[in-house]
């Protein structure tokens, strides 16, 4: 237990020093482009004045590092723009306000989070499902008809773009037969079934297309667990093959199977850009798309870190529990 604490505080470590270069790296990289923010809000006509007060107001005079750390500070503690009675105050965290949205980027992501959750989640269930039930059952079956078809599935799955598989969805199932919604989005709070309904579709072509990747994975870590000693020592101490395949070999080849969707799951929780805007779906990737669009720098910037906040924090949970499943990790 004290190895594995130490193995967690290590990777709480460096999972902050992750975070604080690639935000320098990002703050700098957008800011760096020849874009003037200050040219969004200054309104027209947009005089050398009006502009000077317009870069004054959102603290784009200073230095590039000092608004690197207010920035840094707006996380932290919030942050002010302005001065006297036209003061705008972001709370904590803030990361950044959208000043042609007249909004934080931080109310801005909470708005929209919900919708990529709801996807990401419900797709992460069923591709997991999927993928590790037809890559045990491939292996299982080695060269019979069944892998056949798994791994068949599993290269249209990874083949497919997923806004072709999500148009093709859309046409067959909403156009075609009229059977699920074509686009939008019910808030959980007011009707979980209609919630439901609605991501069906969404969670279907992610599951597909994610589960791909799961099947082969799952695929060869089972017929590399099934060939070793301790599986063949199971089997000769009369050990039923249900119990062979779910306690000996499935567990041995879930560390990887692990890892792999804790960086899928975080990554799509950063936001499910095509999926959002195939479905009609106001979550991060489409706030990220029209911020891109419209030159909101500041918003462009919040998004990013934010997904990137949560593809370090899934890889944390992901290290932790493979150091929790191989001690071999955690002391090493």
């Amino acid at each position: 237990m004290p190895g594995l604490v130490w193995f967690v505080i290590r990777r709480l470590f460096s999972a902050l020093l992750v975070m604080l270069a690639l935000s320098l790296a990002v703050y700098l990289v957008f800011y760096a482009i020849p874009t003037d923010p200050a040219l969004l809000a200054c309104g027209k006509p947009c005089t050398p004045d009006r502009l000077e007060q317009a870069r004054h107001f959102m603290q784009l005079d200073q230095s590039t590092m000092q608004q690197y750390l207010n920035f840094l500070k707006g996380i932290v503690a919030g942050r002010s723009y302005g001065e006297g009675a036209a003061v705008l105050h972001c709370d904590a965290p803030c990361f950044g306000y959208s000043f042609p949205l007249a909004r934080p980027v931080s109310t801005l992501i909470a708005d929209r989070f919900p919708v990529t959750a709801s996807i990401a989640l419900g797709a992460a269930v069923l591709w997991l499902v999927i993928g590790v039930s037809l890559g045990v059952l491939a292996a299982l079956n080695r060269g019979r008809l069944l892998d056949r078809l798994a791994v068949g599935f599993a290269l249209i799955g990874v083949s497919t773009p997923s806004f072709l598989f999500g148009l093709l969805a859309i046409l067959v199932f909403g156009f075609w037969l009229n059977m699920v919604p074509v686009n939008g989005y019910v808030p959980l709070t007011e009707s979980p079934v209609d919630w439901a309904w609605h991501l069906v579709t969404p969670w279907l072509v992610l599951a597909v297309l994610q589960a791909s990747s799961y099947i082969r994975l799952t695929r060869a870590q089972m017929l590399e667990e099934l060939n070793l000693d301790h599986i063949t020592t199971a089997r000769a101490k009369g050990a039923g093959e249900r119990r062979v395949v779910v306690t000996h070999g499935l567990r041995g080849a879930l560390v990887p199977i692990i890892t792999l969707f804790g960086l899928d799951l975080g990554g799509l929780l950063g936001g499910a850009i095509l999926t959002e805007k195939v479905f009609s779906m106001q979550g991060l990737g489409d706030l990220l798309i029209d911020s891109v669009g419209n030159l909101d720098v500041a918003v462009v910037v919040g998004v990013t870190l934010f997904a990137a906040f949560l593809v370090i924090l899934a890889n944390l949970v992901v290290d932790i529990v493979h150091g929790a499943l191989d001690p071999r990790v955690s002391h090493g």
